[in-house]
C-alpha cells in the first residue's frame, strides 16, 4: 500500500535522473556547472566513510537545535496559553525574532559562542525551529471544544488536570506537526550556518571548500548526505508520532 502511494513520486525521481544524465552528455555541461548523477555517486561512493563522519557531525548539531529550540517553543506556548501577562509579553518577541533572517543571526551567534563551538550552531537551529514549534502548539492548547472544558469544570477539575487531560492531547496533532517540520528545517540550519565558519569536520564547511576548489561532484555529495539525514530525521518523527497518537485521524488516514 505504501508503495502504490509512493510510486508516483518514485518514477518522477528516476525520469529526472535519466533526463539529468543524458542532458549533461548530450549538452555537454561541464561539471563544475552541472555534475551529472554518475559523476555525483562515484563522488559519493568514494569518499563515503568521510561524509558519513561529517554528516553525523553536522547532524549532532541539528538535534542539538532540535531539542532546545522545540524544548523552548513549547514551553512558551504553555506560558502564553495560561497566562494573559505571558502571551502580551512573550509573543512579540517570538514573532520578532521569526522575522529576522537567520543568516543574520550567525556572524553573532558565531562571535558569542565561537566559531569552533558547536553551540553557535544549535542557537541559530534553536531560531529556526522555535517559531513554528510554538505557534502550532499554542493552537493546539487554545483550540479546544469548549464543551469539554466546561465539562471538566463542572467535576472541579483543576487547570493543570484540564491541561493535562484535554489540552494537552488536543495538542499533540499540532505538535507534531511542528516536529515534522522542525526535523527538516533543523538539518538546513545546520548546514547554513556552518557556511559562515566551523569546524572541518561538518558538512557545510566541506561543501563551501569543496566548491571553492571546483570540486563540485563532492559538493553533491555532501548534499545527499543532508538529505538523507533531513529525511531519516523526519521518518523517525513520524513513527513517534504513529506510536504515540494512533488514535488521530491524521495517523490513520496514513496508514
Amino acid at each position: 500500500m505504501t508503495i502504490q502511494r509512493n510510486l508516483p513520486a518514485i518514477v518522477l525521481f528516476v525520469a529526472v535522473l535519466i533526463i539529468w544524465e543524458a542532458s549533461v552528455w548530450a549538452l555537454n555541461i561541464q561539471r563544475f556547472l552541472l555534475p551529472a548523477p554518475s559523476v555525483i555517486w562515484q563522488a559519493f561512493t568514494g569518499n563515503f566513510d568521510r561524509l558519513v563522519h561529517i554528516g553525523w557531525f553536522t547532524t549532532r548539531q541539528a538535534l542539538g537545535g532540535f531539542a532546545i529550540g522545540c524544548g523552548a517553543g513549547i514551553l512558551v506556548a504553555l506560558a502564553t496559553a495560561r497566562w494573559t501577562l505571558a502571551s502580551e509579553t512573550l509573543m512579540p518577541f517570538a514573532i520578532a525574532a521569526n522575522s529576522v533572517p537567520i543568516i543574520a543571526f550567525a556572524p553573532i551567534f558565531n562571535n558569542w559562542f565561537g566559531v569552533d563551538n558547536p553551540f553557535s550552531k544549535m542557537m541559530i537551529v534553536a531560531v529556526i525551529v522555535f517559531f513554528p514549534m510554538m505557534i502550532n502548539t499554542l493552537r493546539g492548547l487554545t483550540l479546544v471544544d469548549p464543551a469539554a472544558i466546561e465539562l471538566m469544570r463542572s467535576y472541579a477539575a483543576s487547570e493543570f488536570e484540564i491541561l493535562r487531560k484535554v489540552r494537552l492531547p488536543n495538542a499533540l496533532p499540532y505538535m507534531f506537526n511542528a516536529f515534522k517540520v522542525a526535523a527538516t528545517l533543523s538539518m538546513i540550519g545546520a548546514v547554513v550556518s556552518e557556511y559562515f565558519g566551523g569546524n572541518r569536520s561538518a558538512l557545510g564547511v566541506f561543501i563551501t571548500q569543496e566548491a571553492a576548489q571546483f570540486r563540485f561532484q563532492n559538493s553533491w555529495a555532501a548534499i545527499i548526505i543532508a538529505c538523507i539525514a533531513g529525511i531519516t530525521f523526519y521518518l523517525v518523527v513520524l513513527a513517534v508520532e504513529r506510536l504515540t497518537i494512533p488514535w488521530h485521524s491524521s495517523v490513520r488516514a496514513s496508514e
